[in-house]
């Protein structure tokens, strides 16, 4: 009778779970692509709802209502690599022009170049949504816009990007992949 080797342990491990990413194909990417891009369209073409007061009041410049991503000057989304051109707290919106779909809104309490030089989940899905759109030779530019005339308050910031992922339900967020799932992640 031959003994067990205690110490023989198979080439990759048994409970590694094995399973292959799915890739959505031509057809179903293009329809993800347009649903959101309608949804976001809407909004554009949909006037801000006007609140009637008996006061004279100033205008709230951090209105989400107000704020148009698309509006903004966008750079390259790999800005992290290059100089520091902010230095406070930022809004900011990860777009593709092309089409153009807002992906991402998310806030900062550091510079920019700092929050998004460490560890960043939507660098992945931004990788991996060009990659699609490279597979499949779809016309893509994805860029960056800041918007830094926020809140100083965190929570107040972070009120507002919650105000602005809802409304835009922008794709990478988590808070929306109930309407549009997790493709990227």
């Amino acid at each position: 009778m031959e003994q067990l080797d205690l110490f023989n342990y198979p080439a990759q491990p048994i409970f590694k779970s094995q399973q292959s990413r799915l890739t959505m194909d031509s057809q179903t990417f293009m329809d993800w692509k347009s649903r959101i891009f309608n949804h976001q369209q809407t909004i554009l073409s949909s006037p801000p709802p006007q609140q009637m007061s008996l006061f004279d009041l100033k205008p709230n410049h951090c209105d989400p209502e107000q704020i148009n991503p698309f509006e903004l000057r966008l750079q390259n989304w790999e800005f992290f690599t290059m100089p520091d051109d902010g230095d406070k707290t930022c809004i900011y919106f990860i777009i593709d022009t092309a089409l153009p779909l807002l992906l991402y809104v998310g806030e900062t309490k550091q510079t920019p170049k700092e929050r998004w030089t460490g560890v960043h989940d939507c660098r992945g899905y931004i990788e991996n949504y060009l990659a699609l759109n490279y597979q499949y030779q779809i016309k893509n530019f994805v860029g960056i816009g800041f918007w830094w005339d926020t809140p100083i308050d965190r929570k107040a910031r972070q009120q507002l990007e919650q105000k602005l992922i809802q409304r835009w339900k922008s794709p990478f967020n988590k808070e929306c992949w109930k309407w549009w799932g997790k493709p990227f992640g």
